[in-house]
């Protein structure tokens, strides 16, 4: 009975099987529109028209089992737009490029910031004046980017 209710929901759009034969809530609201761009400098006239449709989750995640939210608590990244309260969608990664926005531990804490590459030595950089860069003094562990930033007005 069970097997019969699922087959007819992915028959229906409700549910999907990923490649691992999971079963997933399949959106069913086709995602928001993008109805043009708007100004940030100087304003100017912008028609309105639906050019495309996306989900959050289309646009931001590219590898779902790899990815979650994190609360940031602080204002090391606030420069960069990074405010306490907001969260980040990171991803678990061991493509970890310098310049990158990351989630490490240093010694055994975790923060986030730059990642910073110079003449071999490896360092972590604020996005604020009054943080000073953290070298890790035992142990550097850095398995997460950052992929977007998410605040709430």
């Amino acid at each position: 009975a069970v097997a019969y209710v699922v087959d007819r929901c992915i028959e229906a759009g409700f549910l999907e099987k990923d490649c691992a034969g999971k079963l997933l809530p399949k959106n069913q609201q086709q995602g928001i529109p993008i109805l043009g761009t708007v100004a940030a400098g100087f304003p100017a006239q912008e028609e309105q028209e639906d050019i495309e449709r996306v989900t959050l989750d289309d646009l931001l995640i590219k590898k779902r089992g790899a990815t979650f939210l994190l609360r940031v608590k602080g204002e090391s990244m606030r420069d960069e737009g990074i405010r306490s309260g907001d969260l980040v969608l990171v991803e678990k990664t061991n493509n970890i490029t310098p310049g990158d926005i990351i989630v490490a531990s240093v010694d055994g804490e975790w923060t986030v910031k730059f990642f910073r590459k110079n003449k071999g030595k490896v360092y972590l950089e604020a996005a604020n004046p009054d943080y000073p860069s953290i070298c890790a003094k035992e142990e550097l562990l850095i398995t997460l980017v950052v992929k977007a930033v998410i605040r709430k007005y």
